[in-house]
């Protein structure tokens, strides 16, 4: 790489292309490498923005977590030669993103729109929940007043907590609310 020297903006964030699900390996490994080089001072983060999913499967919750941005590592550190072979040297790593092969750092709107540094609290962390159903599928009743009961899901809250439901009781069809974790997709 030549005049990678002259690149140094101080500490900022980069972004390196990973193989696909090396993303952790690659952030490991380049641990390792800061703290047998000491070169702590000149990366001092490594982040991969992950988002938490509940998965909902009938009564079944299962936390998930899906890595936002697939096959990046988002770096904090100085642009020098050594750091640049020490991140471009970690089996896995592509290269940086950026015009050719010269490393652009990201903007500070970036940064935050990211969420690199951790301005958002945990308790503001959204936690998504996915169904193994939607609207328009049959589902039965699992749990509850209507247990047993089939019908058609009419409709999901925006949270995803709770489900409308038309439920056939006798010659009517009649809307319900229910939790979603009372019901399951019909030949689930």
């Amino acid at each position: 790489m030549s005049n990678i020297n002259e690149m140094n903006q101080g500490l900022k964030w980069y972004v390196a292309h990973t193989y696909s699900g090396y993303e952790n390996k690659v952030k490991n490994s380049l641990q390792r490498v800061i703290e047998n080089r000491g070169m702590q001072d000149l990366i001092c983060d490594i982040n991969i923005p992950v988002e938490i999913i509940i998965e909902q499967k009938g009564e079944e919750q299962k936390e998930v977590e899906v890595k936002l941005f697939p096959s990046y590592v988002y770096i904090k550190m100085v642009m020098n030669d050594d750091t640049w072979h020490a991140v471009r040297n970690i089996q896995g790593v592509t290269g940086f993103v950026g015009p050719g092969s010269r490393p652009t750092p990201l903007s500070e709107e970036e940064v935050r729109a990211l969420n690199l540094e951790g301005a958002i609290n945990e308790e503001e962390t959204e936690h998504r929940i996915t169904l193994d159903f939607a609207e328009g599928d049959n589902v039965v009743v699992s749990s509850g007043l209507f247990e047993g009961y089939n019908g058609v899901v009419q409709a999901i809250s925006d949270d995803r907590t709770m489900v409308t439901v038309l439920v056939k009781k006798g010659r009517r069809d009649m809307p319900v609310e229910i939790e979603a974790s009372c019901l399951t997709r019909e030949n689930a």
